[in-house]
């Protein structure tokens, strides 16, 4: 007989009674507690407990947080289904929803779900503050890493909360000590609770799971082609080797050790400034480029190669294109392996393979669910269109939201509804990238393929936990003989299986693996209300942001039309990494950016940020510094150079405490430049009305003529004007219209 949850804010018998469930929540409820348990045993039911029993001890608010809108949507509808809440109390918060009416809903809430970006990007305009949240969950908990936005509100949670308690759950958390104490550390978590499939109350739950490895052959055909591929690659490396620069293992270098080689180059570079240095890293982007052609053959087939090749061919003829690609398309040999491709009528015997594992296991189960993975969306699609040809199969390709070159990406709502006409039947084959990993409720799911081995153990778990959730489920892995899918596969069978051991020894004793002395303590910064910055909404994207607030700075996010960061009515400052500004050069933005900014500013700052300025784009030098000296002397732009994030942060406030301390002046969006001509002083007059940017000033004035003809005109008239909405039309007139009063 079955036992049900009772809990006055849970609805009678929708929950089921799990003893090993139950075991974890009085884990979870006497301290943060880091809950690790396979996929598809309910860690969803684990936080609704918690988050119940927290809301009936405290009067408060309770947080959960996931990584994706469809996991938004999933946990949002469960927890209305469940609990005795009025539903306008339980909301799901996602950057679908305008932010100026975020703020209301959080106060009116409950129980909150939402991605961590919103919440991150909500705290630090000041539109939320999670002083009265008693409880946060947070799902997916292997994310919780470097500048990931559950570091940013775990620390602002444990600076603000009254009652704090913490929540993280995942099934995946890594094969490290290091990974796991960095989670651990980064969530404040003071103990570890795990349960696996071993565990006697856990077994009758466990369907089971049969796990088979097809292995294939290359056909002669697509052997000739990637042995052609490899003689390139080698003569690169020999190149490589002929100016004094050696990669261990040639052309058997995994990325890891490309990416690594490349790091140590870029390090040289600004030691030394070796002209040498400079062949050696444009050399090595070739060699990147072919080393991922060779896997994407032998792994992946001819169709997925060709695609991989028209998008090289396609970057060298652009103007922005990198020099690596347009050498490549120089070459002889690589034009010649291309037409080799096109002329090649064998596809990669995975195809087939699949073709015939689909086809077979829908004609023994009518109503299978089936999930094929692949690591690359060209591949994806080819799977895709093959499947549809067959009786029976109604495929679906399932991508993430990012688009390339000609696939554009699914939107967070078409997603949703993929998983739920996959769910009815409408399809019965998901061909899904890495975004169908993590969470998604598909219960019905009783094969899922991998189209090739991964080498991510995280990644090899959550795969698996897609299927065997509700019934017994099947795993098929393919592998291509004699390629990198035979080492991608022993790695992620080791790294598993270190994972699993690490897991039992913590469970065994985790008194051993933590040591709450060396977590953080709590700690609140002390602001100082002297210093304000205006931020640019687009840059809380990046960890300065964070690091400004950390520095007791009061910063203020805004839409700001010319510059990053403001901070004091004459000083805008222009921030780029490395890498973005080579890139700004390519498309000459930065010089349109420099000259709006110093137009409305008397003092523009530009800061290039890190590495990647001289190897990036692989620019010749002098191009770099030419732009660079044009900026300072046509614009009287000051240039600065910081090593990270944090120098950059450092340099904001100093300059911020310069101009608003020493100098006294006040801080405004809208520049004061001296000595401005009458079009630019018709402009600040018109852009000084809130919402009004330099752009949407001058599109208004060219419009009316004058700024008589802007204040005058009535909304319909200022609605006309391209750029300008309702909302800024009505704080025109409100600005114009109201009465003064000091």
């Amino acid at each position: 007989m079955t036992k049900y949850i009772k809990h006055p804010l849970i609805k009678p018998d929708t929950v089921e009674q799990r003893t090993y469930q139950m075991s974890l929540i009085d884990c979870a409820l006497n301290s943060s507690t880091l809950v690790v348990i396979p996929t598809g045993l309910g860690k969803t039911i684990v936080a609704l407990i918690v988050s119940v029993a927290r809301l009936g001890r405290f009067n408060g608010k309770v947080l959960m947080l996931a990584p994706t809108k469809p996991l938004v949507e999933q946990h949002t509808k469960f927890f209305k289904s469940v609990l005795a809440i009025d539903e306008n109390e339980i909301i799901s918060l996602t950057g679908a929803i305008e932010s100026s009416k975020r703020a209301d809903l959080w106060n009116n809430a409950k129980i909150i779900i939402s991605t961590p970006q919103v919440i991150e990007n909500d705290l630090l305009s000041y539109r939320i503050n999670l002083k009265d949240v008693v409880h946060i969950t947070f799902d997916e908990t292997h994310r919780a890493v470097g500048n990931y936005a559950y570091t940013y509100i775990a620390n602002k949670y444990h600076e603000t909360a009254k009652n704090p308690l913490v929540l993280g759950l995942t099934a995946s958390p890594g094969s490290n000590d290091e990974k796991i104490q960095g989670i651990c550390e980064t969530l404040r978590i003071e103990s570890v609770a795990i349960k696996t499939e071993e565990d006697s109350d856990v077994i009758p739950y466990i369907y089971e799971k049969k796990i088979e490895w097809i292995k294939v052959n290359l056909s002669d055909e697509i052997k000739e082609i990637r042995d052609k591929v490899l003689k390139v690659l080698e003569n690169k490396f020999e190149k490589l080797v002929s100016i004094g620069y050696l990669i261990p293992n040639g052309a058997n270098a995994t990325k890891k050790d490309l990416l690594s080689f490349q790091a140590r180059l870029q390090s040289k570079l600004r030691e030394l400034g070796d002209p040498a240095i400079y062949s050696a890293i444009s050399i090595l982007a070739e060699i990147m480029k072919l080393s991922h052609a060779l896997e994407v053959i032998e792994t992946q087939g001819i169709g997925a190669t060709i695609r991989y090749f028209d998008k090289l061919e396609n970057e060298s003829l652009s103007k922005s294109g990198s020099k690596a690609s347009k050498r490549l398309f120089n070459d002889v040999a690589v034009k010649q392996i291309k037409q080799d491709l096109k002329d090649c009528t064998i596809e990669h015997p995975k195809l087939s393979v699949v073709r015939d594992i689909v086809s077979n296991h829908v004609k023994e189960n009518l109503d299978s669910r089936i999930i094929v993975f692949t690591n690359f969306r060209d591949t994806a699609d080819l799977v895709a269109n093959s499947l549809s040809e067959l009786d029976g199969i109604r495929p679906k390709k399932f991508t993430g939201q990012g688009s390339r070159y000609k696939d554009k990406g699914l939107t967070q709502k078409k997603q949703i509804e993929i998983i739920d006409k996959f769910k009815d039947g409408d399809y019965n084959v998901l061909v899904s990238t890495s975004v169908a990993e993590e969470g998604l409720d598909i219960p019905a799911t009783d094969l899922v393929v991998f189209y090739e081995p991964i080498p991510s153990e995280i990644r090899l778990i959550q795969r698996k936990g897609r299927t065997g959730r509700k019934s017994k489920g099947k795993i098929i892995t393919l592998i291509t003989k004699g390629t990198r899918d035979e080492a991608f596969y022993h790695i992620s069978k080791r790294n598993e299986k270190v994972m699993q051991e690490k897991i039992r020894s913590i469970s065994k004793d985790c008194s051993n693996f933590i040591e709450l002395k060396e977590l953080p303590q709590k700690k609140i910064y002390e602001f100082d209300e002297e210093l304000t910055i205006y931020i640019d909404q687009r840059e809380t994207r990046s960890e300065v942001v964070q690091l400004i607030e950390k520095l007791g700075c009061h910063i203020i996010v805004k839409q700001i039309e010319v510059g990053d960061y403001v901070v004091s009515n004459r000083m805008a400052i222009e921030r780029k990494t490395g890498v973005d500004f080579a890139n700004s050069l390519i498309d000459r933005k930065i010089f349109e950016q420099i000259s709006n900014m110093s137009r409305v500013y008397e003092k523009s700052i530009l800061i290039i940020e890190g590495d990647g300025l001289f190897t990036a784009r692989q620019l010749n030098p002098n191009s770099i510094y030419g732009a660079l000296a044009s900026l300072s002397i046509s614009f009287g732009v000051s240039i600065f150079y910081t090593r990270d994030s944090s120098d950059s942060a450092s340099l904001i406030k100093l300059l911020a405490k310069r101009e608003q301390i020493d100098e006294k002046r006040e801080v405004s969006l809208h520049g004061k430049k001296s000595a401005m001509l009458l079009p630019e002083q018709q402009e600040y007059v018109i852009s000084s009305i809130s919402d009004i940017g330099p752009k949407a000033a001058r599109n208004l004035l060219n419009h009316f003529g004058s700024v008589k003809g802007v204040i005058t005109a009535n909304k319909e008239k200022l609605m006309e004007v391209g750029g300008i909405g309702l909302k800024t039309v009505e704080k025109i007139r409100e600005v114009v219209e109201s009465e003064y009063k000091r």
